[in-house]
């Protein structure tokens, strides 16, 4: 798994108040939940802001040892009858997480808003260094395009300043790197789309099987190859959005 420097577990409580939330308690490994338990107290929720492993495998276990909930918005990664959506308020001891729905990294991504903080927690919409990859077949660019800008029209207003990311550090200007994701996504778009124009349009046309790998051989040849597998997830995602693969 491509992780950074591991994944971010947020422990948010109110200045003076009994429980906290904790967001993300990551992967299955025991020291990391010590010092995640003895930094929490005690919990009153525990949050996902999507379903992958890094993210949610402890979610459970967790929230077993501590004794409260998993709220997500996918059912199965749920412990309680409590889910998440986008426009729910999560409540605990004066603290308050909205809830912004923003699929498109996968299909069951959500962000934190922290309105006292003006803080975002963006889990992998929004990393604190790099771009985030948009796989196919959970994760969908229409959809990934449509969050950045909600979350960009959030820091327009004001209402996020900083962004608490799922991997790396917090970034202090949300704004400019939302402005930064954005622009660099529609870049990309558009050398995946002439690329595969290109290769489609050729005396010799590239199958559709082969025309991922070849777009990504285009353009991300400055890339070290082991990293075209995962190129690859990203261009099917684009070549999908653009109508070039079936869904």
């Amino acid at each position: 798994m491509m992780t950074l420097d591991g994944t971010n577990t947020w422990v948010l409580r109110e200045p003076g108040a009994r429980r906290s939330v904790v967001v993300d308690p990551g992967p299955s490994i025991l020291e990391h939940l010590d010092a995640v338990a003895e930094a929490a107290g005690e919990v009153g929720a525990v949050l996902l802001t999507h379903h992958h492993l890094d993210h949610s495998e402890a979610a459970r276990e967790f929230a077993e040892r501590v004794g409260c909930g998993v709220r997500a918005l996918d059912p199965a990664y749920r412990l309680g009858s409590e889910g998440l959506g986008d426009g729910d308020v999560v409540e605990v001891d004066g603290l308050e997480v909205h809830v912004v729905a923003t699929p498109g990294h996968t299909a069951d991504s959500l962000s934190f808003l922290l309105p006292a903080e003006g803080a975002l927690l963006t889990g992998d919409t929004v990393l604190g260094r790099g771009t985030t990859v948009v796989a196919h077949p959970d994760g969908r660019l229409g959809a990934y395009l449509d969050s950045l800008d909600r979350l960009h029209a959030l820091a327009e207003r004001a209402e996020a300043r900083t962004i608490w990311p799922g991997h790396g550090p917090v970034i202090d200007d949300a704004l400019d790197v939302l402005d930064f994701y954005i622009a660099h996504r529609r870049d990309r778009l558009a050398q995946v789309e002439q690329a595969a124009g290109a290769l489609l349009s050729a005396a010799e046309p590239v199958a559709s099987s082969d025309l991922p790998r070849r777009v990504v051989e285009v353009v991300y040849a400055d890339v070290d190859p082991v990293l075209w597998g995962a190129a690859e997830l990203s261009v099917r995602a684009q070549l999908t959005h653009l109508g070039h693969l079936g869904h």
